[in-house]
């Protein structure tokens, strides 16, 4: 089985620890992840802010880059999301302006291979109880690519139950948006910030030391309220928590 890492924009430059994360869980369970250093944006941006055709070459090239591998594992419900939901779409719409069937063609095969980390683990490698330990109180925040687009379920829930030392507490109103959503916080920041308080009084009301998700843009911009607020809760992406283990936390 030949699996690479999509680590994603905000992962590589803003929170690298998670991609070693991921890399050291899944080596753990005895998978070799490559790298493919000619990776780079899923072109999510380019194609929210209305600009399909700048999305194009980017779908040609993670098509190229991850041509030769069987499974790609990226720790970002909405990266996933991108692939898996709008490649087919700007496939499509190529195809249909006459512009020949290889894009839809790169689009189907890049949808077939991505996995978002925890379907990876739980659909792929049938697992979930990983070997992790983790002894904090968590709470989970099931974002909005992962619970919408990508059907997630009870997946990373599954996973985090199964953490040694780790409490699970319920989120209020887990379901509602934090919103981060992209570029929405650029330009709709009064909104944005009004919907992550939201969100961050819900998370301070478990008494948790720590906000789980699959997305670190939701982290980044939870964290962000979280700090200013001078909150003790502790962002944390899911695979850091599942790569930790007794005596090495992440």
């Amino acid at each position: 089985m030949r699996v690479a890492l999509f680590v994603t924009c905000i992962n590589d430059l803003l929170q690298p620890r998670t991609g070693q994360a991921v890399v050291a869980l899944l080596e753990r369970l005895g998978v070799e992840v490559a790298f493919p250093e000619g990776q780079s944006c899923c072109g999510q941006p380019q194609f929210n802010t209305g600009y399909r055709q700048a999305t194009e070459p980017l779908v040609r090239r993670f098509d190229r880059v991850f041509r030769d591998v069987d499974h790609v594992v990226t720790p970002s419900g909405s990266c996933a999301a991108m692939v898996r939901d709008n490649y087919p779409r700007i496939g499509a719409k190529a195809a249909a302006e006459g512009r020949g069937p290889e894009l839809a063609d790169a689009a189907a095969a890049a949808v077939a291979k991505t996995y978002e980390l925890t379907e990876f683990l739980v659909d792929v490698l049938k697992v979930e109880d990983v070997g992790a330990y983790y002894p904090h109180t968590v709470t989970y925040h099931p974002t909005c690519h992962g619970l919408r687009m990508l059907g997630l379920g009870d997946r990373p829930r599954r996973l985090l139950e199964r953490v040694g030392g780790l409490e699970l507490r319920e989120l209020p109103g887990a379901e509602e948006c934090c919103g981060f959503g992209g570029t929405f916080a650029v330009k709709n920041e009064a909104v944005s910030v009004a919907m992550g308080a939201d969100k961050v009084r819900n998370v301070r009301a478990t008494g948790a030391e720590a906000l789980c998700t699959v997305d670190n843009s939701c982290l980044l911009h939870l964290g962000g309220i979280l700090s200013r607020q001078g909150a003790a809760v502790r962002p944390v992406h899911i695979a850091e928590i599942l790569a930790s283990t007794e005596g090495n936390e992440w």
